[in-house]
């Protein structure tokens, strides 16, 4: 009996996940976006396509292609398993964490395992930046207080890790202990996360450009997404 698979913001070619899918005897039923990146490609829309699956994304008004939209609160059901979405705005307006049966949570760029998602990209100017701060600050309060026992499930490092098989991954009482510091009041957070921005990831307003378009660029795009992945504070 073939089982059921939700892929969470996909970011290499969508055969990796097609041919595991088979490998496992799996079928793709949702392919689901924490929020619209500026680091990587997305490759949800075209594997949400060729694998006949549910596009989901966070209920927002920034992509121009049709999508299921998920607000706070709603499940998201594959076989036996359920995602429960947590809007988690910050990073961006939109972000969101799915919660998978109160044993992983999916984080997206809201929260690494040892770093917070910046809130400057895509802002106006640094009063917007400080604001989406603020919004981070409660989601990360929000976020703390679920059981230490989850694992936490970032949407990539936010540092070079070695290709060793292993999964990126921390318990959430691990990640809440340097985290309880950083939350000590919401002018010293927004204060830390704001003067202590990383260097902006490069091409980041052109990936940004395609991912709101649902496109892919028809050239290489190796050197498009090359350079040190940016969209963490630590």
């Amino acid at each position: 009996m073939r089982g059921d698979a939700a892929v969470i913001d996909p970011s290499v070619s969508v055969e990796v996940y097609l041919a595991l899918a088979r490998e496992k005897d799996w079928s793709i039923r949702c392919v689901l976006e924490t929020h619209v990146h500026a680091d990587h490609l997305s490759r949800a829309r075209e594997l949400a396509q060729r694998a006949g699956a549910t596009l989901l994304l966070p209920q927002q008004d920034r992509v121009s292609f049709a999508f299921r939209p998920v607000a706070d609160g709603d499940l998201v059901s594959i076989g036996k398993a359920s995602l429960t979405a947590l809007h988690t705005p910050g990073h961006t307006n939109e972000s969101m964490c799915f919660l998978l049966n109160d044993s992983a949570l999916f984080t997206g760029d809201t929260l690494f395992t040892n770093g917070v998602g910046r809130p400057d990209l895509h802002a106006s100017d640094i009063d917007a930046a400080r604001r989406r701060a603020v919004a981070l600050y409660v989601s990360l309060e929000r976020v703390r207080r679920l059981s230490p026992k989850l694992l936490v499930l970032p949407a990539h490092t936010s540092e070079p890790v070695a290709f060793d098989g292993r999964p990126v991954t921390a318990s959430m009482a691990d990640v809440g202990t340097w985290l309880k510091s950083w939350l000590e009041s919401q002018s010293s957070f927004v204060s830390r996360v704001t003067s202590n921005l990383p260097e902006t990831p490069p091409n980041f307003k052109r990936i940004v450009a395609l991912n709101e378009a649902g496109q892919f660029p028809t050239d290489d795009s190796t050197d498009l997404e090359a350079g040190a992945n940016r969209c963490a504070v630590r």
